[in-house]
Formats: structure tokens, sequence, C-alpha cells
């Protein structure tokens, strides 16, 4: 259960609200009521005045009306997430429509209310969104996949609980196999959406052409080999949650269509001349430095904002030592369960020189040299001399090209069967294949076209 405050007059309240509204009758009738149910109210009659009075205080809670003279609600909002992200905003407005109400609640606004407003239903709100951290560092229900005993983490669990249930757009950063994805599908499995799709893409991993169909869809007859529509990511995960990992590496000229995506919540897919609505939460990633790559003009910088309404980083292993005897627990009885074999251990003298390790590859390493470990050795301790041998031959994160060029090849394949509905003779075509040539690189990725009708 939730730990809400209590709105009860016997409560000593500390919390700040402030409500925002240039018509002064409807100020005076919010202030009210959230006086008497024992809130410090302050009001302003303009997002300027209210920026200026919030400056270097700390309001727990901000109302204001969208349509104002000058800076307007959402302006506000944005202004004050600047420096304060996880401020709730409770928007309100008598005049605007749904998409006004998507945009509002994608930009980070806890609520979007219609004018006229009934007391109960202004008190109720605030008292969802004023909510106080409860339980201990790893007494949590928020993911099974996320293993940790550490406070660093739970300081991570926590903002992760408190932004999952809104819509608010989330730029997850930190070093390759932290689990930035990890982390996306927790999100999305503890917020409202969780019923619908959740979809992952490495816009680093596939082709511009093949990326821009990907997401957006395309009409048929679009390009050569699009002999059907096909709707893209957008439109597979309306209502859900759209997961864009290395959005870093994203080419520009598609950062121009995802931002005005973003702005107007409609897709055009590539050869239409009609837009249509999608609802779709988007969480974006990166373990670039996204902001060397907007001095360099390699990122557009109002895609970029748009994108990190709330940064969340995730630390690196190195950084949270203490909880790398649980994960590496954790990943010995996941190997032992998943190959009906009987649950290995290292020996103390292992176990301590792989926590002491730097683990360049955080996680993903981890897990690597655990089942390698777990493969190699016989017996059921395994000792120091193999973990030391495994550890050294894997150098986290880097790959051979090899590798790198066979996970980019298997991509690109997916991406092509996806445009083409499965149909080989036309997924051949788009990858200038003969047909023989790519039924045997579908062989060659373990892929089905079947799968993709």
């Amino acid at each position: 259960m939730e730990n809400y405050f209590p709105l009860d007059n016997k409560t000593d309240y500390t919390h700040k609200i402030v409500v925002v509204d240039d018509d002064d009758e409807i100020l005076v009738v919010m202030s009210k009521w959230l006086t008497a149910a024992g809130f410090d109210v302050v009001t302003a009659l303009s997002g300027s005045e209210a920026f200026e009075k919030i400056t270097g205080s700390a309001p727990s809670l901000v109302i204001t009306d969208l349509f104002m003279d000058g800076m307007n609600g959402l302006e506000l909002m944005s202004s004050l997430h600047k420096t304060n992200p996880m401020l709730p905003v409770i928007i309100l407005s008598g005049q605007a429509g749904i998409p006004d109400a998507v945009k509002a609640t994608h930009m980070g606004s806890a609520a979007f209310l219609t004018k006229p407003i009934e007391k109960i239903e202004l008190i109720e709100n605030v008292k969802r969104y004023l909510r106080r951290p409860s339980g201990k560092p790893g007494e949590h229900n928020f993911s099974d996949k996320i293993v940790y005993c550490s406070q660093l983490m739970a300081e991570r669990i926590e903002l992760a609980q408190l932004i999952a249930d809104s819509n608010v757009t989330i730029f997850i950063t930190g070093a390759t196999g932290t689990g930035k994805e990890v982390f996306a599908q927790a999100i999305h499995q503890a917020s409202p959406r969780k019923d619908k799709p959740f979809i992952a893409i490495n816009c680093g991993a596939i082709p511009e052409q093949l990326l821009e169909s990907e997401l957006f869809g395309h009409e048929k007859g679009a390009f050569s080999g699009a002999i059907a529509k096909h709707d893209g990511l957008f439109h597979a995960a309306n209502g859900g949650t759209l997961f864009l990992d290395e959005i870093g590496d994203m080419p520009l000229s598609l950062q121009v269509k995802l931002l005005r995506v973003l702005q107007d919540f409609e897709v055009r897919p590539v050869g239409s001349s009609k837009s249509y609505p999608v609802d779709v939460r988007i969480i974006s990633a990166s373990h670039r430095n996204i902001e060397e790559k907007v001095q360099l003009g390699e990122f557009r910088e109002d895609l970029y904002y748009r994108l990190k309404v709330v940064p969340f980083h995730i630390p690196a292993l190195s950084e949270r030592q203490e909880d790398t005897p649980l994960l590496i627990n954790h990943f010995l009885k996941r190997y032992a369960q998943d190959n009906h074999k009987t649950e290995k251990r290292f020996a103390p003298d292992a176990m301590q020189y792989l926590v002491s390790a730097p683990w360049p590859g955080n996680i993903r390493q981890l897990i690597n040299v655990v089942d390698i470990c777990a493969t190699l050795n016989k017996a059921d301790t395994i000792p120091l001399s193999l973990a030391r041998s495994v550890l050294q031959e894997k150098p986290g994160e880097i790959r051979t090209l090899k590798e790198a060029r066979r996970e980019f090849e298997k991509n690109y394949l997916i991406g092509v069967l996806r445009i083409a509905n499965g149909h080989v003779a036309n997924a051949a075509k788009i990858a200038d294949r003969n047909r023989t040539e790519f039924y045997k690189l579908l062989n060659q990725h373990n892929l089905n076209p079947a799968d993709f009708r």
C-alpha cells in the first residue's frame, strides 16, 4: 500500500503548495480549500510571478493553470523541472482538449485536471502526489530482476518507483552493461501502462532507412520492396512504452522527425501525407555523453531536452561493490535453474577477488563470467584460479569485429523482414541479395520469416 500523507486538520503540515492562476476568484477558492486541508499555500497570478516566488524555496507541489498570458503552465513546469525534475506539477484547464492533456502528461505533469474542479477532486489529487518514501534498502517489489543491497541502488529504486506512476519521458544514462533496458522494462511494469506493449529498439544497430520505417511505419509503395503497409513501432507500442536504446546514435535527419512526434504525438509513416495520433511513453537511453554530442552538433539540443524530462543515471558495478556478492549468488542460482544443475558457489578467496575487480563491462560482464565459471567447473566450489583466468580472458564490453558484424547483420535482417512483412523475395530485394543467399543468411541467424507475417 502506498504511504500517503493523510489529509486531516489534526496534522501539522509543512508542505508548501504553490497555486498559479490568472483568475483571481479561482485562486482564492483553491487557496481556501488547501489551507483548510492544512497546507501552507502560496499563490501567484502568473507563471513568471510563481517562478520568482518558487526560486530559492522548495515547494512540495505546484498547481497551475495551463493557459495564461506570458509564461503558460507548460513553460512554468519545464522551467521548474530543470532544477527539480521530481517536483509534482498539476495542470488545470477549462479549454484544453485531449492532445493538450497528452502533451502535458508526457512533458512531466503529475495530473491534468479540467475546470471547473471540485474540492474533493483537487484534495484527492494533492493527496495522491504528495508521497512519502518508505521501506528499507533491499525491501522492494519494484522488479525481481534488479538485485541490490546498497544504499546507492536503493535511491535509484525509490526514484524509479516515483517516476513509474506517470507518463513522464525518461532519459537513462549509464555505462554499457549496467542494465538500462532492465530498468526501462521495470519502470514500464510498475506503471499504469503495464498491460500494454513494451517495445525496445537499438537505434544504433539498424541502418537509417530501415530505422525510419521501423519507428514510424511506411505506406505500400513508399520505396522499392514495400509491397504492403507497415505500421511501425510507435503504432505497435500505442498505449504502452517505447524504449529507444542508444538514442545518441540516431541520425540527425531522424532526430527531427522524432522531435515532431514528441511535440505533436502524431506519427507520419514514410510515403504518407497523413499523420496518426499515438499515445506512447518514451524511455530513451545512451551510454554516450549526449551533452558532448549536442555541443559538436551531432545531436539536436531541443530533442535532448525533450527526452530528458527526468534524467535517470544507473551507477556502474564498481560504484556499488557491496551488491556484487548478492548478484553473483543470484546469477549462480539462475544458471543452476536454467541448466537443471546443482547450484555452485565461489570459494571465499574467489569471491573476494571478484568483488574487488573493476568490471568494465558491468552486470553484463559479470553474468558472462559467472556462467562460464559455472560451466567449466565440475565441482560444486569454483576456485580462485578459474575465476581469475575467466575474468582476465574476458575484457568486458570489448567485442571482436566478427561478433560486432554478426550482431549488426542479425539486426539488419530483422528490420528487413519486418518491413517486408516476412515475404522473403521482397526482403531479399530490399537487401539487394538473391533469394538463395538471403535464405542462407536467415538460417545462419536462426530467423524464421513466418515470425514476421
